[in-house]
């Protein structure tokens, strides 16, 4: 078992963009790097990466054709250094499985 990713949360970031040529996401989690985490194309327009993430507060962008936009799925966003918005996710922590003790 990978160590690695312990404590570590599935997060899917999704975006229709059917017209796109390439998608990428930058965020608090990657540096802001809007290259680093590329989007696959899926059917249907839609975009989409799956990143392992800790549990926190993330702000992301999307990255649509060398321009920053905010994720349009996602309702919470909070206002960054540059007078615009970034989105925002927070990722919960892994619920813990019950103890199975014999009495």
């Amino acid at each position: 078992m990978d160590n690695g990713n312990k404590g570590r949360r599935r997060v899917t970031f999704r975006l229709a963009a059917p017209d796109a040529a390439e998608v990428s996401l930058g965020g608090s989690f990657n540096n802001w790097n809007g290259s680093k985490h590329l989007l696959k194309k899926k059917p249907g327009g839609f975009w989409e990466k799956t990143l392992m993430l800790p549990p926190g507060r993330y702000e992301y962008k999307f990255v649509i054709d060398g321009n920053w936009c905010l994720d349009p799925a996602n309702r919470q966003n909070c206002d960054n250094s540059f007078g615009t918005c970034n989105s925002v996710i927070e990722v919960s922590a892994a619920p813990i499985a019950p103890s199975h003790r014999k009495s």
